[in-house]
């Protein structure tokens, strides 16, 4: 991965000791952006499948799939913070930086996102599976947008509601909720719910930053390619 450091997702996380020395670490053990992005998608497809698995478990195997799912999605976040300081700090970015920073997030939230919609629908939530499936199509529109509006010579835009944090945020805590949600007598109503929100906090979004793009290129025509 490479960054311009114009378009980087503000991240505080940035300037806490454990991330620069894990990034540091890493760099001098030789390991490229790239595996550390790549390695986001492996814990995401594990952390999807355990999601998706919760469905069809029962009892203590189903609270260890969900408190492992709620693992995976932090330990991406991770890896989706460690690449980028890997490439920028470190000076380890190569020529197909810009590929494995965006196309991996993309995989990662759809593995997470229709994971979770699976596992509503085999616990018994109908809707379960189309809230996961559209949840990831306007997780994927939200950054589609974003880099339109980099490709049309605007900022970088990493508003929310949902932006990948917010989305992860979520998710995180209903993985968590879910594996407690069988005490009020649910099973799977906490993850379509969650994909629910996730969809249309996107969508709105989607929306507000194409709005803000259309703006953008209003006040500044000479920036459009």
């Amino acid at each position: 991965m490479s960054a311009d450091l114009a378009n980087r997702r503000p991240l505080k996380s940035r300037d806490t000791g454990p991330a620069r020395a894990a990034a540091a670490a890493l760099a001098r053990a030789g390991v490229s952006p790239d595996a550390v992005s790549a390695a986001a998608v492996v814990f995401a497809a594990a952390g999807g499948g355990l999601l998706a698995a919760s469905g069809v478990l029962a009892d203590v195997s189903r609270i260890g799939a969900l408190i492992g799912a709620a693992a995976c999605i932090q330990l991406r976040l991770i890896c989706n913070l460690l690449d980028g300081m890997v490439a920028v700090e470190h000076g380890r970015g190569g020529p197909a930086g810009p590929i494995w920073n965006e196309l991996p997030d993309r995989i990662a939230d759809g593995l997470f996102l229709v994971g979770a919609g699976y596992g509503a629908a085999l616990s018994g939530v109908a809707w379960g599976e189309p809230a996961g499936w559209a949840a990831a199509v306007f997780a994927v529109l939200t950054a589609y947008v974003r880099e339109l509006g980099r490709a049309l010579g605007q900022p970088a835009d990493f508003s929310g509601p949902m932006a990948k944090s917010h989305r992860m945020a979520l998710l995180t805590l209903a993985a968590l909720i879910a594996a407690a949600e069988p005490l009020w007598g649910w099973r799977g109503q906490t993850f379509a719910i969650a994909c629910a929100l996730v969809a249309a906090g996107a969508a709105l979004t989607a929306a507000r930053r194409t709005l803000r793009l259309a703006r953008g290129l209003g006040a500044n025509p000479d920036r459009t390619p």
